[in-house]
């Protein structure tokens, strides 16, 4: 909880951006807290919608948070965003977990 807590910390300054808001996500996921770590990566996405590595953090959240569908958007999504960047392991990875939902 402590880096989580360093992390908030910085919002809403001029270090606000799309990868502190990945991190934060993340710890909230450690800490179990699916809503604020989906809000993050959501506001992470609006700021960079290329952003493969959050994309795939939100299917994961959204997984865990048993929402299925729009865990599977999300996957789609990044999937298509690893695919226009060339990553190829994100686009792997993301295939893999979109299709353990179906």
């Amino acid at each position: 909880m402590p880096q989580r807590d360093a992390l908030l910390k910085l919002l809403d300054g001029p270090r606000d951006n799309a990868l502190l808001r990945f991190a934060i996500a993340g710890e909230c996921l450690k800490d179990g807290l699916l809503v604020e770590a989906e809000a993050h990566l959501r506001q992470a996405l609006a700021w960079q919608a290329d952003y493969t590595a959050a994309w795939k953090l939100l299917g994961k959240v959204l997984t865990a948070a048993g929402q299925a569908a729009a865990a599977a958007d999300a996957y789609r999504q990044g999937i298509e965003v690893a695919t226009g960047h060339g990553d190829i392991q994100a686009r792997k990875e993301m295939t893999v977990f979109l299709r353990r939902l179906a």
